[in-house]
């Protein structure tokens, strides 16, 4: 049977895709009407907007007609999407889960924060960052008796001239030892997140918990995708900063444990080797850099961060 590459799907064969066979004049009446559609944005005023319809459009018709899509598998998009719609509300958004475990989150990072002689990489945002933390003062905890292993996290924010950045704001959440984050329990709550200011030379500590491995919300359409094309739902442990100061461009990034089982096989694609690090478990009866008695083991890790200018 002879093959047939729709238009602008030269390549789809390279990975694999099997194509149905198509009549050259089946190929004009489909490519008829992307022209069509292509040609209803020719009057829009805003030329990036232009632009990304224009390619949107494109792209989506190539794989609506490289995998010749069924009217029943696009009502099943459709409804996939709706429910993803119904179940999003001011704490849980379906739609950055979604973004998350099919690499378009992490691939939009990577192009908005290329390299830059060595300041720290960024990775993905993640469905749970709230604007009103709680403000803690340097070496507080951030726990709130939140569940969990305490850790103890300290280092620098610089500039890539290792200038030392005073007054950087650092935000900072996790997840507690169940794998649930505050606003899962309860919209109002806060624990296991905060923001505080770096010192004079740069530095900061608080105290945290030692981040462990857990499931995205799973109970969804997203959950349900992932189950279907048999991934896990797990992420690998992490801790999440947002980091911010002027002149600086603001980093959004994780901290994963080392040796971490998970690690590569995160749902969400978020890690990065240069974001692996030592957390250092301390038994029992240790003592703490502050001095602090704790009844059990608790961890210690220690990250520099290094921000980039603000226009690269």
């Amino acid at each position: 049977m002879a093959t047939h590459v729709n238009p602008g799907s030269a390549q789809a064969g390279d990975h694999g895709t099997i194509h149905r066979e198509v009549s050259p004049e089946q190929q004009t009446v489909e490519q008829r009407l992307v022209d069509s559609v292509v040609a209803s944005f020719g009057a829009c005023q805003d030329p990036r907007l232009q632009e990304l319809m224009v390619s949107l459009v494109k792209h989506l018709h190539s794989f609506i007609r490289e995998v010749r899509l069924t009217e029943e598998e696009w009502g099943v998009a459709i409804d996939f999407l709706t429910k993803a719609g119904h179940i999003t509300d001011e704490v849980r958004q379906e739609f950055i889960l979604l973004s998350d475990t099919l690499g378009a989150s992490m691939q939009t990072i990577n192009i908005n924060n290329q390299a830059y002689e060595g300041a720290t990489e960024a990775t993905v945002f993640g469905p749970f960052f709230v604007e009103d933390s709680p403000a803690i003062e340097l070496g507080d905890d951030l726990a709130f008796g939140a569940p969990g292993e305490p850790c103890w996290v300290e280092g620098t924010v610089t500039d890539t001239d290792g200038t030392p950045l005073a007054g950087a704001r650092i935000e900072v959440w996790e997840a507690d030892e169940d794998g649930l984050y505050d606003v899962q329990y309860d919209a109002g709550k806060r624990a296991g997140r905060a923001h505080l200011f770096s010192a004079a030379d740069g530095s900061y500590r608080f105290w945290g918990l030692t981040p462990t491995p857990y499931p995205i919300p799973n109970d969804g359409p997203v959950g349900k995708m992932l189950d279907a094309v048999g991934r896990s739902p797990l992420r690998a442990s992490h801790l999440h900063f947002m980091v911010s100061h002027e002149g600086a461009r603001t980093l959004v990034t994780h901290i994963f444990p080392e040796g971490d089982p998970i690690g590569r096989k995160d749902t969400v694609f978020g890690v990065k080797d240069s974001l692996i690090k030592r957390f250092e478990r301390q038994p029992a009866g240790t003592a703490t850099p502050d001095g602090r008695v704790i009844d059990g083991t608790w961890s210690r890790v220690r990250f520099d961060i290094v921000l980039a200018p603000v226009d690269v």
